[in-house]
């Protein structure tokens, strides 16, 4: 979908749709299902950015974070 947070978690690894488009996800898995490269292009990417989401990143972003709000930051601009 092209809503929420899902085209910040997906980056360039996806092709984003509407949620209520149903045109635009037949369309798009039409696309995917037919052209090799780019399904072939999308699961590579894929892999390399559900890589960049582990849990020593999800702790050091979590203490960023603690650190910001204990010195009085506003944790919203990290």
């Amino acid at each position: 979908s092209n809503i929420s947070s899902m085209p910040e978690i997906v980056g360039d690894a996806a092709l984003t749709v509407g949620p209520y488009d149903v045109d635009g996800w037949t369309e798009t898995l039409r696309l995917l299902l037919s052209d090799r490269a780019l399904w072939q292009e999308k699961r590579l990417a894929g892999l390399r950015r559900a890589a960049a989401f582990t849990w020593q990143r999800t702790a050091q972003e979590t203490v960023r974070v603690y650190h910001r709000v204990l010195k009085g930051e506003d944790a919203a601009d990290v």
